[in-house]
């Protein structure tokens, strides 16, 4: 008898950091091997827009589409990737706190496992502004894989 996965959909958000983008490469090997569903996501934090639309000239929804464009960018890159290797992708873009849109959004799409990429901070700015993935393991309703580097022995 053949055992099944307990994994059946992958949410694997992404904001273009090295972390980030090596939790969508090893999230896509998970897929692969597991031959699962996997959805990328790219959340524009509204806060830090605000802060720098008010520190220059241009207006949030600039500082917004901005954001939104370059998340695009890691998306099809990732999307790209996991095609190549025969998996069915979809892509979301969100505007809002991150870990509450991460959460949210693997809530919504019944997703089993959240890869999510950890930037490391040291000292008080760690404190003062935490981490979006101990947030989202904090939130989440499923398992959540941190990744900070991965290995190239697999």
């Amino acid at each position: 008898m053949e055992e099944r996965s307990p994994f059946t959909h992958i949410l694997v958000p992404i904001d273009g950091s090295e972390p980030s983008m090596n939790a969508g490469q090893l999230a896509i090997q998970i897929a692969a091997t597991l031959r699962v569903q996997i959805t990328f996501m790219s959340v524009v934090d509204s806060i830090i827009a605000e802060e720098i639309a008010g520190a220059t000239s241009r207006t949030t929804e600039m500082i917004c589409q901005e954001l939104e464009n370059k998340g695009q960018h890691y998306l099809d890159y990732l999307s790209r990737l996991a095609r190549n290797r025969g998996l069915q992708t979809d892509q979301v873009i969100r505007r809002g706190i991150p870990h509450q849109e991460i959460a949210e959004l693997a809530r919504e799409l019944g997703v089993d496992l959240i890869v999510i990429g950890r930037v490391g901070r040291h000292g008080a700015h760690r404190v003062h502004i935490g981490s979006v993935a101990e947030r989202v393991v904090e939130s989440a309703p499923c398992p959540v894989l941190v990744v900070r580097r991965i290995s190239t022995h697999y």
